[in-house]
């Protein structure tokens, strides 16, 4: 025999365990990286504890999930964004620094 269901205005029953990780640690690291990806994070693991609350555990779940994957790619854009920033600063300060040097010498020669 089948339990009735519960009366409304009762929460639903929570299914055992603790909620999912709402990663917001990782969505505030990515938010440093990539702004726009990091936001989206953030509003993503904002909702989790919510959703987890109301009952609706698989769209918590799936918050959850998406949640990571945001931050994550805010965090793999900003990484590879730096590196091609700090590639780019060394090379143009290096032909800077060639022609500063071309400079100087085609002055040293000069009367």
């Amino acid at each position: 025999m089948t339990q009735p269901p519960p009366p409304p205005g009762y929460p639903p029953q929570q299914p055992p365990g603790p909620p999912p990780n709402n990663h917001l640690v990782m969505a505030i690291i990515g938010i440093l990286f990539c702004l726009p990806f990091g936001i989206v994070a953030v509003v993503k693991s904002s909702q989790v504890n919510g959703l987890w609350a109301q009952g609706q555990y698989a769209e918590a779940q799936a918050s959850a999930e998406s949640a990571k994957k945001w931050a994550m790619w805010s965090i793999i854009i900003g990484v590879v964004v730096s590196v091609i920033y700090v590639i780019l600063a060394v090379v143009g300060g290096m032909s800077a620094q060639n022609s500063s040097a071309a400079v100087f010498s085609a002055l040293s020669v000069m009367p």
